[in-house]
């Protein structure tokens, strides 16, 4: 009865004292003032008959202790603002309790009706708000971490309705939940607090919270597998009530799977059985409500009819596979009590066939011999079916259909049974004398079946299904050939459940009769079949396309009958009930429909999923399929763990004199980093690379994605390179590396797995590899990333290993190893020595990052193959994407990328000269037209660069040289071939230089550079300096041509003069690019547009009768014709006069302007005399250029 308005409720003081504990409720802490009051727990101390005792009730009127118990109540009540309407009166039972009777309290907005033994509680919400005590009355679900994707749906769905009913405000509703994390959820939480800070937290959402929750425990992989489970739900029998449960059950785990409640009803009448689909589907109801009453009258009415059965028919008795043929199809029965026992006297015992064979037959007691071909106890031939014609079984038994009386002997061959082992019909494996006793004392053997999913989904005789394991979602197969149950170890890695060693190792023979050995299992693992959950026992080995398989070990203690053709597994439940369990069915065909169709459906809501098919076999590659490498699968594990073993060299931290300790504190990091950060250390911690620390050194850490999304941890290690001393080991230069692959034809390349784990931290200096995080303290065992020396000693380390193979078939550049041949058997021969080499120092490899038996191998950057060297397309690809710098910092990195390939690129420094010149100290920063063309320019060279040819012997070198007043230039050719390209602008001091010196400096420029190829050979050097073939022979020489000629001399090379015009290749280098006659013409346009009006009006006053005869034209004025400009041309060649200085402005523009190419004089005659003509002007040339 609710109350009138105003009038305060009334409370019973049965509902705030327990009359078993004697203990007060919880009081608000907001309005106690009272000090006996626990404030942190808002509950009074108890009050203990047996210890706060008062003199009992007596004449003189003492007080008792039930009275003194209710005078304290009362007390603590009206301290809180509650008003006590009458005294309770308190009288004690029979039975030792205080049955406190009709007491009223009010106070609040609740109205309690009590009476002696009843209670009957209405709680409302306070007046203002909901407080943490009142929420708690309402028993909010907890939250562990530990419940699957289902578990956290159903908690976030009770969750909102304990929020709802409870009237929490919103600020309150995220910090309320919370409080209902336990165990590793509520550490997940606490590091989300520290990590994203109090007010963040304070200022998030409901949904913002939800969303982070689904986040870390609802997996992708989890609500796929809900999805495939909504998709597949239908309904069994007539067992109407289980189907639209479990139906109510997905639609609240996945809302957004079918939004609309259209598509909820479409959902749900597909899934029904085909006699009421129809009934339903006819009546066309518009709610889900209307289609669940119908299908539940329509389910009733056919069974009544007897069109649906309650039960489903079962075989009698106890029969294997074959021996059970009943109208709705084939069932495996299996009726056994306990588990399988083995005799005690056998110490090896050996797992049932694939037969299914559901009890155990005793053991024979006749004096018959067992035949090795069909495994009776039989004397004369085997036994022969006469329904099927074959051997090994009597016609009671036989799996065919049986054969009418008048219908011929079936004409199949006998079943040709074989051993597994060496193909022979004779005998089976087991009874196989290659066997040699293989099977070795203390080991347990049984047998399993392995399938594929599809082929598993469309296979009649086999049921699969998705059901939850440990609150996770796994594929599941039964399969009545397995002897036990089995799992994977990668789905049994994410139950974290602990792994028991077993004492006998138990031996898996597959159907193939291939052996896998386990000596542990998983128990007392939870198996959810439609909500019933049973125990079940896993052995962790590699099955296949499932994560689970239930064998005959859990079906026979389970009594559990699998009905193959509807795919159902029927378990027996206490009080004669039934579970029926519906495995996946076979996949239906997929139908073509229209656009107009496929929109229509969207509009209604239905979900659309766009997928495509990729064949992932054909490019996944297999160690047993490589030649060679499939004999050493040691040399590639799937993961290192433990430390390496003491090898030649080891990692030390050298410090400078006085360097103290340096510790920073850890950066902050992002939530998914914390996590991650919790997986690899203890990833590290388990492999025994890391140990804690105590050290007082510490480097922060951070992390860096990966190209495949994962993270890397990095540690910050710059403090302690500072201090560290140096290590000077070279590094191997890169154009040597690739000089050792001439004639190669076939390449291998191994990439050492976490290469620098491999190598120990000498223990003195471990203390300094120390790293800081949120969990801890910790230093490196192993050789960690990060540190300065490292490169260095890891390269030591190799150049030791591989000694005897350096620069003979190996190449190795810190952590990849490059085997090259010159044919296919040189290359089986060399890569076997290398896996050799590493299987005995113990360096282990990934196998997903090497590659083998290569035409054209990718190598730092480069494309190496039997035609040359090249850039790598995927730096190509950098490039090209590469946006215009803005900074000098944009333009170095630009610049570093581009320089290391420079010997692909002709004239690179003449080029990169614009860019280069933004880098210097004191120069503003003024991006114009020149340095975007030489940005575009230096972009597309790198994009189209050329093959250049490896070196062959040292031989045949030839060096061509060319200098201009812009910088020096040089080709190396061998045969022909271009080798390499080199050139580099001209030093400050250097552009005072005479034409003699320039071009003699570029020849010292192209020795020195290419020393390694053409010291202590002969060679041949070409220039288009004519005076330089006498170089050696002249006597009169300054101090530099001095220090030039004696460097000379100690090659033995030959310099020979090369005409300019023939020169192209080195003289492109120094120079601009020639352009052709098209370009050319442009260019004389531009020189012609700032020289015209000069021209003009030397035309003018060359006409003119005193000055004509200075001309000297003689008679060649009558050929001038005049142009549309008002101009004089010469067969269409601007006659360029004498007066006005024009003939010197087009000689220089044409020789001394940036747009110039620095032209000998024939060169610049003939670029000339295609726009221009005066009389004698190749005289006039020759002499302007000498």
């Amino acid at each position: 009865m609710a109350p009138k308005r105003g009038r305060p409720a009334k409370r019973s003081i049965k509902n705030i004292i327990n009359p078993e504990m004697n203990q007060v409720p919880p009081v608000n802490t907001e309005s106690n003032p009272d000090p006996q009051v626990n404030l942190e727990t808002n509950t009074v101390p108890p009050l203990n008959p047996g210890v706060n005792t008062a003199p009992p009730a007596d004449a003189s009127g003492s007080e008792t202790n039930e009275a003194m118990i209710a005078r304290i109540v009362r007390e603590q009540l009206t301290a809180c603002g509650v008003l006590v309407q009458h005294q309770p009166h308190v009288t004690t039972g029979s039975g030792g309790g205080h049955n406190i009777n009709e007491h009223t309290v009010t106070g609040g907005n609740a109205e309690t009706h009590h009476t002696t033994g009843t209670t009957t509680t209405t709680p409302d919400p306070p007046r203002q708000g909901c407080t943490y005590k009142y929420f708690a009355s309402y028993n909010p679900p907890t939250f562990t971490g530990k419940e699957g994707a289902a578990g956290l749906l159903r908690w976030i769905e009770e969750m909102e309705n304990k929020l709802k009913i409870s009237q929490c405000l919103e600020e309150h509703k995220v910090s309320y939940a919370a409080c209902s994390f336990k165990e590793s959820a509520l550490t997940w939480w606490n590091t989300q607090v520290k990590t994203l800070g109090s007010a963040t937290i304070d200022l998030m959402g409901w949904n913002e919270f939800k969303n982070l929750v689904r986040s870390e425990y609802c997996p992708l992989t989890e609500i796929q597998k809900l999805q495939e489970e909504f998709w597949n739900h239908s309904m069994i029998g007539a067992d109407c009530l289980a189907y639209t449960h479990r139906f109510h059950e997905l639609t609240c785990l996945l809302p957004d799977m079918f939004p609309t409640e259209l598509a909820l009803i479409e959902k749900y009448i597909k899934g029904l059985v085909p006699q009421i689909r129809g009934m339903v589907t006819a009546a066309e109801p518009t709610t889900l409500k209307r289609a669940i009453l119908l299908t539940t009258k329509l389910t009733d009415e056919a069974v009544r009819s007897g069109m649906l059965s309650t039960k489903t028919q079962t075989a009698a008795g106890c029969s294997d596979v074959g021996t059970s043929n009943v109208s709705k199809g084939t069932k495996r029965k299996c009726f056994g009590k306990t588990k399988a026992k083995v005799p005690a006297e056998t110490s090896n015992p050996v797992g049932r066939n694939y037969g299914a064979v559901v009890s155990e037959r005793k053991g024979y007691t006749g004096q018959e011999p067992k035949c090795t071909r069909c495994s009776f106890h039989h004397s004369g031939p085997c036994p022969t079916c006469a329904n099927c014609n074959r051997v090994g079984h009597y016609t009671k038994y036989c799996n065919f259909p049986t054969r009418q009386p008048n219908q011929a002997p079936r004409q199949t061959a006998p079943m040709n049974r074989s051993c597994y082992k060496c193909g022979s019909p004779d005998h089976l494996i087991k009874n196989c004398p290659n066997n040699n006793n293989t099977n070795p004392a203390n080991e347990a053997r049984g047998r399993a079946f392995q399938i594929g999913a599809t082929e598993a989904r469309n296979d009649a005789n086999i049921v699969t299904g998705t059901f939850l394991l440990n609150n996770l979602y796994a594929s599941v197969l039964f399969d009545t050939g397995a002897d036990k149950s089995f799992i994977s170890p990668e789905f049994a890695s994410l139950l974290s459940l602990p792994v028991v060693d077993l004492e006998t190792p138990y031996v898996i023979e597959l159907a193939n009769g291939k052996m896998i050995k386990t000596n542990s299992v998983i128990q007392r693992c939870s198996l959810n079949l439609n909500d019933h959950l049973f125990n079940i026992d896993l052995l962790p080995i590699e099955i296949g396309s499932f994560d689970v398989v239930v064998g005959m070990d859990w079906l026979s203690v389970n009594q559990a009958e699998v009905i193959c053709e509807n795919k159902v597994i029927r378990i027996p439940l206490s009080e004669g009930n039934t579970l029926l369990v519906q495995g996946e069915r076979a996949g239906r065909k997929l139908g073509i429909i229209s656009s107009m169709q496929t929109q229509k459906c969207l509009r209604k809501g239905c979900p659309a999923f766009l997928a495509y098919v990729i064949n992932s076999s054909s490019s996944q590659k297999r160690i047993e399929n490589i030649p060679v490498v499939k004999d050493f699968p040691e040399v590639f594990p799937e993961d290192i763990s433990g430390l390496p073993p003491m090898r030649q060299v080891e990692f030390h931290i050298d410090l400078i004199p006085g360097a103290a300790p340096v510790a920073k504190a850890p950066y902050r990091l992002a939530p998914s980093e914390m996590q991650e950060l919790s997986g690899q250390l203890q990833q590290l911690l388990d492999k025994g690379f890391i140990r804690p620390s105590f050290s007082p050194w510490g480097a922060p850490i951070l992390f860096v994605k990966k190209k495949d999304g994962s993270f890397r941890m990095c540690i910050d290690y710059r403090e302690l390179n500072k201090l560290t001393i140096k290590n000077r080991y070279p590094l191997p230069r890169i154009d040597d590396l690739f000089d050792q692959l001439q004639g190669a034809t076939y390449f291998s390349k191994i990439d050492l797995r976490s290469g620098y784990h491999q190598l120990r931290v000498h223990e003195d200096d471990v203390p300094k590899t120390a790293f800081r995080t949120r969990y801890g303290h910790y230093e490196f065992l192993v050789m960690p990333f990060g540190l300065t020396n490292a490169p260095a000693v890891f390269t030591d380390l190799m150049n030791r290993v591989c000694r005897p193979y350096l620069d003979k078939f190996v190449i190795v550049f810190i952590d990849d190893i490059l085997i090259y041949s010159r044919n296919q058997q040189e290359h089986a021969q060399h890569l076997k020595l290398i896996l050799e080499l590493l299987a005995r120092e113990k360096l282990y490899a990934k196998f997903s990052k090497c590659e083998f038996w290569l035409r054209e191998v990718q190598f730092l950057g480069h494309v190496v193959n039997q035609n040359g060297i090249q850039v790598d397309p995927s730096k190509i690809q950098a490039v090209k994407q590469w946006e215009t710098p803005r900074t000098p910092t944009k333009i170095r990195q630009f610049l570093g990328l581009a320089g290391y390939y420079r010997r692909f690129i002709k004239n690179f420094s003449k080029i990169a000269l614009p860019l280069t010149t933004l880098t210097q100290k004191n120069q503003p920063f003024i991006w114009d037209s020149q340095q975007e063309e030489a940005f575009q320019l230096l972009k597309h060279k790198l994009c189209n660069a050329p093959i250049l040819a490896l070196p062959e012997g040292t031989d045949n070198f030839t060096v061509y040289c060319d200098a201009s007043r812009q910088g020096l230039g040089c080709v190396l050719m061998q045969n022909d071939k271009v080798i390499a390209y080199a050139s580099r602008q001209l030093k400050v001091h250097e552009k005072n230089y005479t034409t003699h010196d320039l071009e003699l400096g570029a020849v010292v420029f192209a020795l020195k550079i290419w020393r390694h190829y053409l010291y202590g050979t002969k060679c041949t050097i070409y220039t288009d300096h004519k005076s330089l073939q006498h170089i050696l022979d002249q006597k009169m020489l300054n101090t530099r041509q001095r220090r030039w000629v004696e460097l000379l001399n100690d090659y033995d090379c030959e310099i020979r003069y090369h005409p300019g015009k023939a020169n192209v290749v080195a003289d492109a280098l120094s120079r601009k690019e020639r352009v052709k006659p098209l370009r050319v013409k442009a260019l004389g346009m531009t020189i012609q547009t700032s020289s015209i009006p000069q021209i003009k009006d030397a035309q003018q006053q060359a006409l003119q009768a005193t000055n004509y005869s200075a001309e000297e034209l003689r008679g060649l004025d009558k050929k001038l014709d005049i142009k549309n400009d008002g101009l004089l041309y010469f067969k269409d060649r601007m006659w360029v006069p004498l007066f006005g200085n024009s003939r010197t402005i087009v000689l220089d523009e044409a020789h001394k302007s940036r747009y110039s190419i620095h032209p000998g004089a024939d060169k610049m005659y003939k670029d000339l005399r295609d726009f221009y003509w005066w009389p004698g002007m190749k005289k006039h040339v020759a002499e302007y250029v000498d």
